[in-house]
């Protein structure tokens, strides 16, 4: 049973930071769907326009707990040095539905992102990959980092940024954590065994024919249907896993748009349930695509993970 307390309980980012290791969150997630849940059941999000920017709201319920996440996207913000995403998580009490705790839910956000990336590339990647690629800079291209040198034992990570000094920047983080990271190039997507896109592109962000066949590609920076990081073709020869197929044809513009342009059937998807309960196998002779764009039961997972921990 889900704790309840008459007084409600605030864990703070650091809290949450400390406590919800990308290893735990990666074990919660694959536990998760290998239980008796299934994403398919899962509300989906809701987005209010309120001029600068979205409001995102993300309820879910799993085991003994349930929670809501309240997100917040400003696209004007990292102008002003400030966070594109803000997020608190609040979770309940199941059984009574009574409050219990607030966590900071940007933390939350950020560390089960690529959680959910790392639970994808266990599976389907090659076990011995080593070399990866990551298209982005910021904060998620950051923990993604971390989450795929907890999967794999990787001897070369490419970061790919909009300048060379973002990269540059963003390796030497890396580096100093003791990861094998240095800036790259897209010359370097032909060798790639993983390669993740954590970036705000409209547009795919490099050609689908630089990847070769057995290799994994993650795409998660986008989830509006307008919006992509991959390329139509890529999509129509890999085969593609999604968090789960209403949420992907309603919000990934990775997989809608090239359905619409007759690249791939949305019969074609796959889930990560079906992937990680062995129903589905990785690809050897074709690239494998995750495309994810985050999911409330994702959230409340993770925040279950950090109160039971905590309490």
């Amino acid at each position: 049973m889900g704790a309840m307390t008459e007084k409600l309980i605030t864990y703070t980012a650091e809290q949450v930071a400390e406590t919800l290791t990308p290893k735990l969150c990666r074990e919660t997630l694959e536990a998760a769907l290998k239980s008796d849940f299934d994403p398919a059941d899962d509300p989906a999000r809701t987005g209010t326009n309120v001029g600068t920017g979205e409001l995102l709201t993300m309820p879910s319920a799993l085991g003994d707990w349930a929670g809501c996440k309240l997100a917040t996207v400003a696209p004007n913000n990292p102008d002003k040095g400030l966070p594109l995403i803000n997020a608190l998580y609040c979770i309940f009490d199941r059984e009574t539905l009574r409050p219990y705790a607030v966590l900071d839910g940007s933390v939350l956000t950020a560390v089960r992102t690529p959680a959910m990336s790392a639970v994808a590339v266990d599976y389907l990647s090659a076990k011995d990959a080593k070399r990866c690629v990551i298209f982005g800079t910021g904060l998620q291209a950051e923990h993604h980092a971390y989450a795929m040198a907890e999967v794999r034992d990787l001897e070369d990570i490419a970061i790919i940024g909009r300048s060379e000094d973002s990269s540059t920047k963003l390796a030497e983080k890396l580096a100093e954590k003791g990861l094998p990271a240095r800036a790259g190039s897209r010359e370097d997507i032909p060798e790639a065994d993983i390669i993740v896109c954590c970036t705000s592109a409209k547009e795919p962000l490099f050609k689908g024919d630089l990847v070769r066949d057995g290799a994994c590609v993650v795409a998660m920076g986008s989830h509006t249907p307008d919006a992509r990081e991959l390329p139509g073709c890529l999509i129509g020869r890999s085969l593609v896993a999604v968090e789960a197929k209403h949420t992907a044809l309603a919000e990934a513009g990775d997989v809608i748009i090239p359905i619409d342009d007759g690249k791939c059937h949305k019969d074609d998807l796959v889930t990560m349930k079906q992937v990680v309960t062995g129903a589905v196998s990785r690809a050897t002779d074709r690239p494998n695509v995750f495309k994810g764009t985050g999911m409330s039961w994702q959230d409340i997972a993770a925040a279950a993970a950090v109160v039971e921990k905590l309490r």
